[in-house]
């Protein structure tokens, strides 16, 4: 299984913006913070934008907030705004996939694969996986 440079990223970005919920951050201070190339994030983040998981404002008090709490983005919902398919095969979709004779078991294997990574993915929103006390050490920001 391959995880994409854009999933992780969109997974950084995102645990940075949670991290902040009373301030919008720039895709600068995201990148800076997270070691991300800026140029990467920023396409990255219009993505994610699309997808409603980030809302943006414009303007020198402008930048970025997640579009919905963390507790109800997933890093599935994550994965699917950047990469759409969890996982393909040579960049196909294992929905169709069907193989002759001895190896005729193996699309269901592959779609096993999947639908367990899924279930894991799914399992975990963004609230999950910040650090504790992270949101409560910023002034005026309420325990996470």
């Amino acid at each position: 299984m391959h995880i994409s440079a854009k999933a992780d990223y969109a997974a950084r970005a995102l645990l940075e913006l949670a991290c902040e919920p009373a301030r919008p951050l720039t895709c600068e201070a995201i990148a800076s913070s997270q070691d991300i190339p800026f140029r990467f994030l920023k396409s990255v983040v219009g993505e994610l934008r699309k997808a409603g998981l980030v809302r943006s404002q414009r303007g020198c008090e402008g930048g970025y907030w997640l579009g919905r709490p963390a507790e109800e983005i997933t890093l599935l919902d994550v994965v699917r705004a950047v990469d759409g398919e969890l996982i393909t095969l040579r960049g196909e979709s294992l929905a169709g996939l069907d193989y002759p004779g001895a190896a005729g078991a193996l699309p269901g294997v592959w779609r096993q694969v999947e639908e367990q990574a899924a279930a894991v993915l799914a399992a975990l929103p963004l609230a999950a996986l910040v650090p504790a006390g992270a949101v409560a050490r910023r002034p005026g920001v309420g325990a996470a």
